[in-house]
């Protein structure tokens, strides 16, 4: 490796660990009670070598942004192929719940934590395409099963949200609550399979 690639190794390993520190702190703490100074500090950076890679807070949380919603969106690449739309509509929740049972820290970042809004012109994601929007993708399902007559309500973006609502509450429960001991918690498989279960009936013509 000569001395080129040596320094770019090392720059995307920097880039990396302030990355993986700031969404550990803004998970943590909030986006508001987080300053570059608190990164720096974690990772035993000066402040200098963060704004190095990133000119500010919401160049920051826009870069995580990015890297997490393509590291979601890539969970669904084998459920891409499946031809029926209930059958990969479950499977599409049950990757979602385990991509957040997986990566809690990235799933508080995106779902949990107040921060300022993306746009999508800001965004390295393509806004509406499949294969790098999450949301494109759930919505790409619900139009198939509404254009097949399988579900009673027609408004795609009505359905794509409160399926995405109601897994997201199993998931967000689980991430926020699982040790609380007030609640005689079912297994989070159980749990994830009866929403899914639960919507898909709502939804589905008889």
């Amino acid at each position: 490796m000569g001395p080129k690639e040596r320094r770019e190794r090392e720059r995307e390993e920097i880039r990396t660990a302030i990355l993986d520190a700031a969404r550990e702190l803004f998970a943590s703490d909030g986006y508001e009670a987080v300053t570059m100074r608190r990164i720096a500090e974690k990772i035993e950076y000066s402040p200098t070598a963060i704004y190095f890679h990133f000119r500010d807070k919401d160049a920051l949380v826009r870069a995580l942004c990015d890297h997490d919603f393509l590291q979601l969106a890539q969970q669904f690449a084998e459920v891409a192929t499946i031809e029926d739309p209930l059958e990969k509509l479950t499977r599409t929740g049950m990757a979602y719940l385990r991509f957040g049972l997986e990566y809690p820290n990235h799933y508080r970042l995106m779902f949990m934590t107040p921060h300022p809004p993306l746009s999508p012109e800001e965004s390295e994601v393509k806004h509406g395409n499949p294969e790098e929007d999450a949301y494109a993708f759930l919505k790409s399902i619900v139009d198939e099963a509404i254009a097949k007559g399988i579900f009673h309500e027609s408004d795609a973006e009505l359905v794509s949200q409160i399926v995405w609502a109601g897994v997201h509450g199993v998931i967000s429960l689980q991430i926020a609550k699982c040790n609380d001991a007030w609640i005689d918690w079912r297994p989070l498989e159980q749990r994830s399979a009866f929403m899914i279960r639960t919507l898909i009936a709502g939804l589905a013509k008889e």
